[in-house]
């Protein structure tokens, strides 16, 4: 529920109770309504600028990556799009599951466990401990050097 609707569900309420309008607590009451509704159009109007806002931002963002591209060749940005990566590193991309948005991470970034979401502010949590198994389920070692190998193919530690 948005604050506008919020704050019509709560004059709604007040509007059921029939107050007598010659009260000074029901002058009151209508008073602060009147002050709420004003600060929800407020909100209502301050959201709208800032989906604007960011629909801008993510043109420009767009503009700027083709100019990236002119400037330093399509082939500086590797597999994320324009993040200011080097070839060196390794970044990963990130979809929010809150805003749908995606975003570029380091893998130290990654590797801390959490990160606010730089589109919306969710808090993104990593679990990276799964990391470097295979998907058979047998408790394999990547670095076990033994020759036994599962059916998929990795090294692992257990009698076949």
């Amino acid at each position: 529920m948005t604050v506008k609707e919020k704050a019509a569900y709560v004059k709604g309420l007040i509007e059921g109770l029939d107050l007598d309008e010659g009260e000074k607590e029901t002058k009151a009451i209508n008073a602060i309504l009147d002050w709420m509704d004003s600060i929800s159009s407020s909100f209502g109007n301050l959201e709208e600028d800032v989906d604007d806002i960011c629909e801008q931002l993510s043109i420009i963002d767009e503009d700027l990556c083709d100019v990236e591209k002119e400037v330093f060749g399509d082939d500086e940005c590797g597999d994320c799009d324009c993040c200011g990566c080097d070839d060196d590193e390794e970044f990963y991309e990130v979809k929010c599951p809150s805003c749908g948005e995606v975003s570029c991470f380091d893998e130290d970034t990654l590797c801390d466990g959490q990160i606010d979401c730089p589109n919306c502010g969710e808090l993104l949590e990593f679990d990276l401990s799964d990391l470097g198994k295979c998907d058979c389920e047998c408790d394999c070692n990547p670095e076990c050097d033994c020759d036994e190998h599962c059916e998929c193919g990795c090294h692992c530690s257990e009698e076949e």
